[in-house]
């Protein structure tokens, strides 16, 4: 079984949701991004969702936006990308590492070579969120037959007639996308949320995961009660770009402030234990 498998199997098991963090390879630097990442699963992270830094990613909010920037002013690439990911793996062989972005870079690099790459790296999904599921057959085919999910995303406008296209191919876990708009925007509620977990249920086995939009401690736990499992990316983002001194180097603390967060957010969705 796959990392990803793996660890949905087990929070079923526990009767809990996953835990899912988003932050940005590179940002603030690569040595700073590495460490946070390193600390993430301690701090309570199921699964890491790993952002691609690109220059023009159209379904991020200024949070991530900004973070991309800054990852790129700071000499983010893609070889470095795979490089946390391949060093992360000397300490940590079952948290499953999730690279998500867009296709321009994974293009650039050369789609075969990437996944070939990034399966060696120890990456095991992907979620490329300008690739619609009737085009992505690029960059799943040579994924999947490398070991690599290509998780697909869903929205409040994927209805029933949309819903088997999207999940046609998609494996790993499904992404409901909660709001309409980008990332760090408004929170959906959690009954809208509920309702449209099971009706993706309906049309798939796959484990359901939320995010856009949940920043608290509090918002983390209702949607673990509804979800397979939380995601959460603009507010730990948000909490690395409040670290940053004049220069954008890391203040003394940032990376302890950037796990503890996590750490309150990891209490939220464990709170949310399914019966």
């Amino acid at each position: 079984m796959s990392r990803l498998s793996n660890c949905f199997e087990r929070m079923a098991a526990e009767k809990r949701a996953a835990f899912v963090t988003f932050v940005t390879a590179g940002d603030p630097t690569h040595e700073t991004s590495m460490e946070i990442v390193k600390g993430l699963p301690g701090a309570g992270a199921d699964i890491i969702e790993l952002g691609m830094p690109f220059t023009d990613p159209s379904a991020d909010g200024p949070a991530i936006d900004k973070a991309a920037q800054r990852a790129l002013k700071a000499g983010a690439n893609m070889n470095r990308t795979l490089e946390i990911v391949r060093e992360f793996r000397k300490d940590d062989n079952s948290t499953p590492i999730v690279l998500m972005g867009y296709f321009n870079p994974i293009y650039a690099y050369g789609t075969e070579k990437f996944c070939t790459d990034a399966a060696a790296a120890g990456v095991d999904g992907l979620i490329v969120v300008d690739l619609p599921p009737e085009e992505d057959e690029e960059l799943r085919l040579p994924a999947n037959a490398a070991g690599i999910d290509v998780i697909r995303l869903a929205t409040p406008t994927s209805d029933d007639a949309r819903l088997p296209t999207v999940l046609d191919g998609a494996s790993g876990f499904v992404y409901y996308v909660a709001v309409a708009g980008v990332t760090g925007g408004k929170s959906a509620t959690a009954d809208d949320i509920e309702s449209a977990v099971m009706r993706i249920k309906s049309h798939t086995d796959l484990p359901v995961a939320v995010g856009f939009g949940i920043r608290t401690p509090e918002q983390a736990e209702a949607i673990a009660r509804v979800a397979d499992g939380a995601v959460v990316g603009s507010a730990i983002v948000s909490l690395i770009e409040t670290g940053l001194d004049d220069t954008h180097m890391p203040k003394e603390g940032m990376v302890k402030d950037v796990l503890d967060f996590t750490g309150k957010l990891a209490e939220g969705v464990r709170a949310g234990t399914k019966g």
